[in-house]
């Protein structure tokens, strides 16, 4: 069952913003020459400050009882908010500017979370639905949402197994009976979404909803603002010390934005959480990664969450790190097959890191993998992965 903590959710006030705000830091970050000027993401701000005055005059819903019923009963709630979908291609800022309209929403229930994560979580509550005997499992996640939030902020919404597209079609149109507001980005126009896919016909009233329920707004035909970042930089940095730590800092800023928050991945029952993620950017320490008990499969979904991960203090592993040398091998793997990006700083260059233990001599794909990741051809994949 889905329970209060699943919800990011602000719900004691401390969450309700001035939705001017959202001008003033975009344009103090054009200042500080954080961002450049583009009026593609001008355009998104101005949807975004027009969603929050919408979001402002919103009469708050009685929670409880009430509400479901009346959702259930197919109730209209009162005049609906539209909400925003954002899309374009990679590097356009688009999670940044979502995450700058979350901080500033005038709402109170309200949540920010990536699409896959919360796709993870409706899938748990399905299962523990089914197993205490529900009728209807998706009604009940969606009575749990509704409940906590009215405003469901998604990051990067994508659709790729078949057992989501039967999804969301019915837990969309709960969540849109009940006024919940729903802003996502996404790589693609809606019309796009699981193109191809098996049975897509099946997904079709789906995509219907979207383009009914939310403003379609295109942040395209600018600059790849990450891959600016990153062009004719370096993303390994060696040795440890000082000047990595602030080199590793400076890219961080640059690619995931003012603003930051851990990440919660659920893989099955275990929970994984990455310390700092914005953006599809996300960072951790060495330590955090390898140094607990972590698996392939965990290490998949962190690589399917984050276009870009970066690592801080990759020691010299000897054979007492030969469990860490394993798990790091088994990371660098899902980032490579995946065509994404890992940013490190580490003691010493690739092909010294692992050269004494188990897997030392296994170990010389890793060192050869990460030293062709540096590369500007790989760069020019993962940017358009």
């Amino acid at each position: 069952m889905l329970t209060h903590a699943w919800y990011g959710a602000s719900r004691d006030g401390s969450g309700v913003g001035d939705m001017s705000a959202i001008r003033q830091e975009y344009e103090q970050l054009i200042a500080a020459g954080e961002l450049r000027a583009d009026a593609a993401q001008a355009d998104a701000i101005s949807a975004f400050e027009r969603l929050g005055s919408d979001l402002a005059t919103l009469e708050q819903q009685p929670q409880g009882r009430g509400i479901l019923q009346n959702v259930f009963r197919r109730k209209p709630v009162k005049e609906p908010v539209t909400g925003l979908y954002l899309y374009g291609g990679v590097g356009r800022g688009k999670s940044m500017l979502m995450d700058m309209f979350f901080a500033s929403a005038p709402i109170n229930r309200k949540r920010r979370v990536h699409f896959h994560a919360f796709m993870q979580e409706v899938h748990e509550g399905l299962q523990h639905a089914r197993a205490e005997g529900v009728r209807d499992p998706i009604e009940k996640i969606a009575a749990a949402i509704i409940t906590e939030a009215q405003l469901l902020c998604f990051d990067e919404l994508q659709i790729t197994d078949i057992t989501d597209a039967m999804i969301v079609g019915r837990l969309f149109q709960k969540l849109f009976d009940a006024g919940v507001v729903v802003v996502t980005t996404s790589n693609r126009h809606p019309t796009e979404l699981y193109k191809d896919g098996l049975n897509r016909k099946l997904f079709l009233p789906f995509i219907d909803l979207i383009v009914a329920r939310l403003d379609v707004l295109q942040l395209d035909g600018g600059q790849d603002h990450r891959r600016q970042a990153l062009a004719d930089r370096d993303i390994y940095f060696t040795p440890l010390g000082a000047d990595a730590t602030a080199r590793m800092d400076q890219l961080w800023t640059a690619l995931a934005g003012p603003n930051d928050a851990p990440l919660t991945i659920l893989n099955k029952a275990r929970t994984i959480t990455l310390p700092r993620y914005s953006n599809g950017i996300a960072r951790a320490d060495f330590s955090e990664l390898f140094q607990v008990a972590l698996g392939p499969s965990d290490y998949l979904k962190i690589a399917e969450a984050a276009k870009i991960l970066m690592i801080d203090n990759i020691p010299i592993m000897n054979r007492s790190f030969n469990n860490e040398a394993k798990r790091f091998v088994t990371l660098v793997d899902a980032f490579y097959e995946a065509g994404k990006r890992l940013i490190c700083s580490a003691a010493a260059q690739p092909e010294q890191l692992y050269q004494d233990g188990a897997g030392a001599f296994e170990f010389e794909r890793t060192a050869s993998r990460l030293i062709e990741m540096r590369s500007s051809a790989w760069g020019e994949k993962a940017d358009m992965a």
